[in-house]
């Protein structure tokens, strides 16, 4: 599975970032490194307790960290040889390779990929649960996974964070590791992957600080508070403009209403206290309940100038039912 090349977006950011981060024990070295190996790496059986073993990417930084890795966990320095090569995409892509064939080999038994025979101990191309025991194993491993093959959609927009796998076992097995903190992961097959995802912001925020990216967890919340924010002003906004809306055509209603009672049978036909709400609404058609009643003498409460105006649509509706039946 290649990497993702590096691009000037919120994903590139987090990447750089998890770049810098490594881990302090070797353990945590192996963990991260298998995660790459298991995504990026390609090797098979050369010989007798021989292995050709190579890391392929399009990503600089996924070579890099191998690279730093390799020298950490196993003081492996002057034996590696990056190629970089250039495609008909003109895309770069590093390939990583191990000189040594017993150096090769002391990688893949501390990776728990072979045994101290030189025989595979897992044939599924699974990752050995023997290099990620504890939880700085497993946060390293995450991070490793995401490196080579991850990517996160701009927050701006909307909430996504996935990891590309090429196959279902492994794609399972990298849900589960990362369910071990609660992060609500999922697998989906799209095309000739599966894709290990998280969708929710507080989920993505969680996934970050589990992989050790505190700068860009700090970003991601941020705009989530910026976002959450807008969010709320505009549903308070449209919440009010309904309101008002909702006003409006109140208004407009018992406008006609009262218009209709004064021209067939005039307003003295009203009780005097809806004659006085009438006139009122008629003179004053954009004014609130409250307002209205604060007109009034004595003043009157909301839901007492609700009521007249109720009273005021109910005699109109008598009206017309009335000249309805006899026409």
């Amino acid at each position: 599975m290649k990497g993702k090349g590096i691009k000037n977006s919120f994903s590139s950011k987090v990447k750089e970032e998890l770049y810098k981060q490594i881990g302090q024990a070797r353990h945590c070295q192996i963990a991260e490194l298998g995660a790459i190996i298991s995504f990026c790496g390609r090797f098979q059986k050369a010989g007798d307790n021989k292995y050709d073993f190579k890391i392929h990417t399009e990503n600089m930084l996924v070579a890099r960290k191998c690279f730093t890795l390799l020298r950490k966990a196993f003081n492996i320095d002057n034996d590696i040889v990056i190629r970089s090569t250039q495609g008909n995409k003109k895309v770069c892509s590093y390939l990583l390779q191990i000189g040594d064939d017993n150096e090769q080999l002391r990688i893949l038994q501390a990776l728990k990929v072979v045994d101290e025979q030189g025989k595979r101990t897992l044939e599924t191309g699974l990752v050995n649960s023997l290099i990620i025991p504890g939880i700085c194993c497993k946060r390293a491993f995450i991070r490793g996974a995401f490196l080579a093959a991850g990517s996160i959609s701009d927050p701006e927009k909307f909430y996504h964070l996935e990891i590309v796998c090429p196959s279902r076992e492994k794609a399972l097995q990298l849900r589960d590791i990362m369910n071990h903190f609660a992060v609500d992961a999922k697998v989906i097959e799209r095309k000739k992957h599966f894709v290990v995802y998280v969708k929710e912001g507080t989920r993505i925020v969680d996934t970050l600080n589990i992989m050790e990216a505190p700068i860009s967890l700090m970003e991601l919340e941020n705009l989530r508070i910026v976002k959450e924010m807008r969010n709320f002003v505009n549903r308070r906004v449209n919440c009010e403009t309904a309101n008002i809306n909702k006003t409006v055509s109140a208004a407009v209603k018992q406008m006609e209403d009262i218009r209709y009672i004064q021209e067939t049978a005039g307003l003295e036909k009203l009780p005097v206290n809806l004659q006085e709400t009438a006139q009122l609404r008629l003179e004053n058609p954009e004014a609130t309940l409250k307002e209205l009643g604060e007109l009034m003498i004595p003043i009157v409460g909301k839901s007492g100038v609700n009521h007249r105006l109720r009273k005021i649509s109910d005699f109109a509706e008598r009206m017309r039912e009335q000249r309805r039946s006899l026409e």
